[in-house]
């Protein structure tokens, strides 16, 4: 391995790293929308797992496509800006639909809304609970988010060097920066919903999906406004 490759692989996990832990739309919605619709501590984590998967394995096509064609590093750059305000955009209005959707049954004493669930009656047991989740479009929603969402550095700053060694030392480059972007994830998601799910909320309990919405509403903004 040379010395060029072996930089940015500790680039990548450095990049990696970091780039997930500034960014807090990597791990907020799925620590809310773990404690709003009370996922076990399993689904929580194929949930973020599979999310974190689409989010780096869209760019990486996206990289490799251009490396494969010579396609500039300016067009691609500026079509990961492109999909980036597209992610910001869908976080935002998921997050406002969920919100208005939480304040609505939190508000509403017995009452029941078809918004984000594929099913026709209340769930008044663990049984039909289990119906109400497995029908859940949620993480569904959050996975095509993610899907449209860049990993801003990895094509710039480790795909594109990387291909002026070999080949091989692209899609090294981009597995650390996957595996360590999604271990950083998990970690965050995992330690922080544990945590979360042991405290008492009383009578703010009714509200957590509205909280959600407001969570990942606020994410949105952040990437937008704030470029986070």
């Amino acid at each position: 391995m040379n010395p060029e490759i072996s930089v940015l692989i500790l680039t990548a996990a450095s990049i990696g790293l970091f780039h997930t832990l500034f960014g807090p739309d990597h791990y907020l919605p799925f620590i809310v929308m773990s404690k709003a619709r009370n996922w076990s501590m399993w689904k929580t984590t194929w949930v973020t797992t599979l999310c974190g998967l689409g989010h780096v394995a869209g760019s990486i096509a996206l990289g490799a496509i251009g490396i494969a064609f010579g396609i500039g590093l300016g067009k691609l750059t500026f079509f990961e800006s492109v999909r980036g305000n597209m992610a910001a955009w869908a976080f935002i209005a998921f997050g406002l639909l969920y919100m208005v959707w939480g304040i609505y049954k939190a508000r509403r004493k017995h009452g029941h809304t078809h918004l984000f669930s594929n099913v026709h009656s209340h769930a008044d047991n663990e049984e039909e609970k289990g119906k109400v989740d497995r029908k859940n479009l949620t993480p569904w929603v959050l996975f095509v988010i993610f899907v449209l969402g860049p990993c801003e550095p990895l094509i710039p700053v480790l795909m594109y060097p990387a291909m002026e060694s070999s080949y091989s030392g692209v899609w090294l480059v981009s597995l650390v920066f996957g595996v360590v972007t999604i271990a950083t994830m998990l970690s965050v998601v995992l330690i922080s919903t544990f945590g979360l799910k042991a405290m008492p909320f009383g009578r703010m309990e009714r509200y957590t999906h509205a909280i959600a919405g407001g969570t990942i509403l606020l994410s949105g903004c952040a990437i937008v406004f704030l470029g986070l």
